[in-house]
């Protein structure tokens, strides 16, 4: 069994003195440094000049300043900025200011582990990766508890890097929950694979392959939209509160008895051969080049993609029916 480190593991003390740089004030950037503030350390955040964000940040107490200055005045600089913006703000404003002893940190390893960033090595680089979006994350930190997260240490400069990072993991909620070590290769892989396979790529596409099944087999969009995307996610709730026995237990027999003998019909060994496919591509840094290259070249099928995404049936159906759910806008 893994170990996870609680609150009693995490020596706060680390960060007394120390001043935490959040560049980047996003989902996750605004519940870093809200948390760690409301934890008492002291939090300077990093922008660009004219961000929209600048005022919003101050308007909560922050203190605000460009990425260059936050990186100077910081001894730990956590980097929550989109993956594909991070190679340049670091060579721009961030490593002209890490001196040796500094702390540079990440909630995602993607540009540490396909080398788009190469600290010095008298730095100390760490990871620690909430699971879970930012606004949950400050949600369940104002009730008195946290998300859990991963914990993984690239480079040890000092000696302390560890225990740093569980004081950071501390500080904004995350010892609540329970951390967990890992790697910046075990992290990158196995996320990049689960967005892809199973959690947007896989979902999606499992979803829209069923609607236009039905669709095709002359059913009314609206009910093929219900049975196939809405009711997803009291499922995925299930899920979420008791594993697959629980959503099973929930559902009727009816419901068990298909999931068991029609699920492998639909998901068969052939899918599992393509999600090897995809994870040997994350493995040997394919997707990595490809999704740099595609930044660097203005994202042609990025957008293309989008595009043709947004205009997809269920969108259109989607919308619809949305349009008359009151209750999806209830802040519960």
């Amino acid at each position: 069994m893994a170990k996870m480190y609680y609150e009693s593991d995490a020596d706060m003390s680390l960060l007394e003195g120390k001043t935490v740089g959040i560049i980047g004030y996003g989902s996750q950037g605004h519940a870093h440094a809200l948390n760690l503030r409301d934890s008492g350390v002291d939090v300077c955040v990093g922008l660009y000049e004219g961000s929209n964000s600048w005022p919003k940040a101050e308007s909560e107490g922050l203190k605000v300043a460009t990425v260059a200055e936050a990186a100077a005045q910081s001894d730990i600089i956590m980097v929550l900025i989109p993956d594909h913006l991070q190679a340049s703000v670091y060579n721009e404003s961030i490593l002209p200011h890490l001196l040796p002893g500094k702390t540079l940190m990440f909630a995602h390893g993607f540009n540490i582990h396909y080398d788009a960033i190469n600290p010095p090595e008298n730095v100390d680089v760490s990871m620690v990766a909430p699971k879970a979006p930012g606004h949950r994350m400050r949600e369940v930190y104002k009730k008195d508890s946290g998300v859990p997260g991963l914990l993984a240490i690239h480079q040890d400069s000092t000696g302390d890097a560890h225990a740093l990072g569980l004081a950071y993991a501390r500080g904004v909620g995350c010892t609540r929950a329970g951390v967990l070590d890992t790697t910046f290769k075990e992290e990158t892989e196995t996320d990049l694979f689960g967005e892809q396979a199973v959690l947007c790529g896989g979902v999606a596409a499992l979803v829209k392959a069923a609607f236009e099944t039905l669709i095709e087999a002359g059913y009314q969009p609206e009910s093929a939209y219900f049975e196939c995307m809405h009711e997803l996610k009291l499922i995925v709730d299930l899920f979420y509160q008791g594993g697959m026995e629980y959503m099973r237990y929930s559902v009727s027999d009816t419901a068990e008895y298909g999931d068991y003998t029609r699920g492998p019909a639909v998901v068969d060994e052939n899918v599992k051969k393509n999600m090897r496919k995809v994870l040997d591509q994350i493995q040997d840094g394919t997707f990595a080049k490809e999704w740099i290259t595609e930044n660097d070249e203005g994202r042609p099928t990025f957008n293309r993609l989008r595009e043709e995404n947004a205009g997809h049936q269920i969108e259109e159906v989607g919308k619809e029916l949305r349009g008359m759910m009151s209750f999806l806008s209830d802040p519960d």
